[in-house]
């Protein structure tokens, strides 16, 4: 016997996929690139249209000032009957600037449906919508669900972490629409540290008089090398210095240079190990002065108690979709990071089954849009009772 209406739910999203997908290319077109907040604040009112046309007005409302960055948007809908809600957690900003739409829109081929944002993750936010819409649709019981957008995931969250967390708070779960492993949920993702490393060195004429200088750019390659030697692989820690700039000139000796470096970290006690050490780093010409700003981003999502209950409800729901539900760790980490990092129930990669977030491939399969928003409406049912 079926446990969930996942079933039914996948039936009537496929029927209704034509919808779907038209929702999906609105969402789409919509740039919203997270350091544009005149984009993101043009974009949120037409956002809260569509959900409202497909959900009605939701039972709360708060929109939270995100500063700098786009603004948070926290709507919850009234259950029917069941005690309880529950957390769908998406951001609606993306990695592409704006103009991006001009020579890539949204085009399918085939299963295939490319796009900027597509999967990292609009569909994510469409696939929520139709989740609960078919449950109300079928007559599930189910309990509250409360959608958090967020405007500022793809660079570290800072405005939007005080609001998802205190939502979490609240939630019998935390449902995250980032993109699936092929249909695998996430239940381990590495935490981050960001650092910068600013050298601030003495100018001076390389050839007339070299001596008189301390380089800026020596200083920092000598450097480079004990930030990198951090890398850990028995404990998963890895190191990338991604980004080098300083120097005026092939001529002068440098008085400035800086690198940006990106720690991934699984084991939450490597993030002092490391902090430590890059705090601890000296120049080796006393000439030169060496700054480091550090930004424990997001700590490790690693399973904790309500892991394997979580797991095991997303494999009875995919029981009823005749599929079997994998759990997979990955190396990037989300919004999900904070919410584990609290002790709170939460369940990742629940959104679109594709490849390529970033990337000028992104993509999200088309066949998998049915079986994932069914998947997660089996989740929200669930969790009700």
């Amino acid at each position: 016997m079926p446990t969930t209406h996942a079933a039914a739910v996948r039936d009537l999203v496929t029927a209704r996929l034509d919808e779907v997908l038209d929702d999906l290319a609105l969402l789409v077109a919509l740039e919203t690139p997270s350091h544009r907040r005149d984009l993101l604040q043009a974009a949120l009112p037409r956002i809260e249209a569509y959900l409202v046309q497909r959900l009605g007005e939701p039972e709360r409302r708060v929109q939270h000032d995100g500063g700098e960055h786009g603004d948070v948007l926290d709507l919850v809908w009234a259950g029917s009957g069941i005690e309880g809600e529950v957390v769908s957690l998406a951001h609606y900003d993306t990695v592409w600037p704006e103009g991006t739409l001009a020579d890539w829109p949204l085009r399918r081929d085939g299963d295939v449906l490319t796009g900027p944002g597509v999967l990292d993750m609009k569909v994510g936010i469409v696939q929520t919508v139709w989740a609960l819409l078919a449950l109300r649709e079928l007559g599930a019981p189910h309990p509250d669900l409360r959608l958090v957008l967020t405007a500022d995931e793809e660079i570290g969250s800072r405005a939007g972490r005080p609001h998802l967390e205190a939502a979490a708070r609240d939630a019998l779960a935390t449902l995250i629409t980032e993109p699936s492993a092929e249909g695998a949920v996430k239940t381990r993702r590495k935490g981050m540290v960001f650092a910068d490393l600013t050298v601030h060195g003495v100018e001076s004429h390389a050839g007339l008089d070299p001596d008189a200088g301390a380089s800026a750019v020596h200083e920092l390659a000598r450097l480079v090398p004990a930030v990198v030697a951090l890398a850990d692989r028995e404990r998963q820690t890895t190191v990338n210095v991604g980004t080098i700039s300083g120097g005026t000139g092939r001529n002068v000796v440098a008085g400035r240079a800086t690198c940006a470096v990106d720690i991934r970290i699984q084991d939450p006690a490597e993030e002092d190990r490391v902090v430590a050490a890059l705090e601890a780093l000296r120049p080796t010409d006393e000439r030169c002065r060496l700054e480091v700003a550090i930004d424990r981003n997001r700590p490790p999502m690693n399973p904790g108690e309500h892991t394997d209950r979580l797991l095991g409800l997303a494999r009875a729901a995919g029981a009823d979709l005749g599929v079997e539900v994998d759990d997979v760790a990955v190396g990037g980490a989300s919004d999900g990071n904070f919410v584990a990092g609290l002790g709170l129930p939460v369940l990742d990669g629940l959104g679109g089954i594709g490849a390529g977030p970033h990337a000028r491939h992104e993509h999200v399969l088309v066949s998998g849009i049915p079986r994932q928003t069914a998947l997660l409406a089996g989740l929200v049912e669930q969790l009700g009772r």
